[in-house]
């Protein structure tokens, strides 16, 4: 299998044509998730207070990341851009596993890893495939930031740039909110039940 990282490789773990195809795929799926999460799940008091605030952590990291998105504009690299390269996917991951947690299903934890192992993940190298040929300093951005984890952050950039609610709305983060808010109320009511 070509290296887990493409930082320097320029390999990648799928093909092309695979990800273009799941990269279409990408909300369907989630919509599929989203109905095997409210059938499936068969929450507790406990395994609510516990996967409901890891998934508004997840939340609270998309919407820092949005806030410093401009989109084929510029290089992200200031708030947590500076960390970890995909903030959005790492926090969509952080969500989909604390309602998973509140959901008290592994099952669901199964299915999410899967989706995210077999969707989300060839969707990532082909965004990165994209920043590497509009942005000429990606190569060093990513050779210095990890993709999917917390490193150092960066500080040669000197893009200190502040979190901007216009761009969390451009960038229609509020979305993800609204879901989350459905899936914490479908568990508070599950539990309530």
């Amino acid at each position: 299998m070509p290296s887990t990282d493409t930082a320097n490789t320029g390999r990648y773990w799928f093909p092309k044509r695979y990800a273009d195809t799941v990269a279409r795929l990408r909300v369907p799926s989630g919509f599929l998730l989203v109905a095997a999460f409210a059938y499936y799940s068969d929450p507790t008091a406990l395994t609510a207070g516990i996967g409901l605030p890891l998934s508004a952590g997840g939340l609270w990291l998309r919407a820092w990341a949005a806030g410093h998105l401009s989109k084929n504009k510029e290089l992200a690299q200031s708030g947590p851009y500076a960390w970890t390269r995909n903030p959005l996917y790492l926090g969509t991951l952080l969500v989909a596993f604390g309602l998973a947690i509140a959901a008290r299903r592994p099952g669901l934890t199964l299915l999410y890893a899967a989706v995210f192992a077999f969707v989300y993940l060839p969707v990532i190298e082909l965004e990165e495939q994209h920043l590497r040929a509009l942005f000429p300093g990606y190569e060093a951005y990513a050779s210095a930031v990890p993709r999917l984890g917390f490193g150092r952050p960066i500080t040669s950039t000197g893009d200190s740039r502040p979190f901007s609610i216009h761009l969390y709305l451009k960038n229609q983060e509020y979305q993800a909110l609204a879901g989350f808010l459905a899936g914490a109320l479908l568990i508070i009511w599950k539990v309530l039940l």
